[in-house]
């Protein structure tokens, strides 16, 4: 398969689930290029499963000066870069009533300042005419209980898509989103004890449209779609990789 042969790409937070997910579709239709993320084992083991194609880069996307080196690095491996996806982030609970200032920094850091300054960042070292994937979450979509400002940053990074486009449309790049519902990940393993996370999953996949929940080569498909020359047509809109959950469950 070759339908990003010759692609350099970078995935932040691709050193486990969706983010995995995704770079191991790309790698599989010929693409090149760097994995982020903060985990030096579970990079170590990524990068081993995906072999010398892609580099593993240890960095914190809330750091600017970390993500300048991530494109830095990269360009010097493999050259400009062709595919960005933002896709490190992460799921936090709590209320209105009991999240402190320091969680709202937090959250607000990991899963929307770390997208705009990974896009800014990169622009230096990409090449026109490239991909940039953002990755939503149907949070910005449902009222979830707990995950009202996680679903709030992720409101705010679909809108970016649109924001990105209409800046980027002299150099040709294209921003879009991926929106994925519940999804087989190792975040399952932050939020629910280990004895119960089977059965919390098939209690997700009950509620699912289309029966089951998804995995990270749902996404990986979808994100391949949008690096590639396929998805020319489209820029700053939103793809539901959701099984249905967003529009259709009760």
């Amino acid at each position: 398969m070759s339908k990003l042969k010759n692609k350099v790409a970078v995935v932040t937070g691709g050193n486990s689930g969706i983010g995995f997910g995704i770079a191991e579709a790309f790698k599989s239709e010929g693409a090149a290029g760097a994995i982020v993320g903060r985990n030096h084992l579970t990079l170590e083991l990524a990068a081993a499963q995906l072999g010398n194609d892609f580099i593993a880069i240890n960095a914190d996307v809330t750091n600017l000066a970390d993500l300048e080196r991530v494109f830095k690095d990269t360009a010097e491996k493999f050259g400009k870069i062709d595919v960005l996806v933002a896709n490190a982030g992460a799921g936090t609970t709590g209320t209105v009533a009991d999240v402190s200032e320091a969680d709202y920094n937090k959250t607000m850091d990991l899963n929307l300042k770390s997208v705009y300054f990974t896009v800014q960042k990169a622009l230096p070292y990409m090449n026109d005419g490239g991909s940039i994937i953002l990755i939503g979450s149907n949070a910005a979509h449902r009222a979830y209980p707990s995950f009202g400002l996680y679903g709030a940053a992720k409101a705010a990074v679909i809108f970016l898509a649109k924001s990105f486009s209409n800046d980027l449309l002299a150099r040709k790049i294209r921003v879009n989103v991926i929106t994925p519902g519940t999804t087989d990940t190792p975040a399952f393993d932050k939020f629910v004890p280990a004895e119960h996370i089977d059965a919390v999953k098939t209690q997700f996949a009950s509620a699912m449209p289309i029966g089951r929940i998804g995995q990270p080569s749902d996404i990986g498909k979808t994100a391949v779609f949008l690096a590639s020359e396929e998805s020319s047509f489209l820029l700053g809109t939103e793809i539901l990789v959701d099984g249905g959950m967003t529009y259709l469950a009760q």
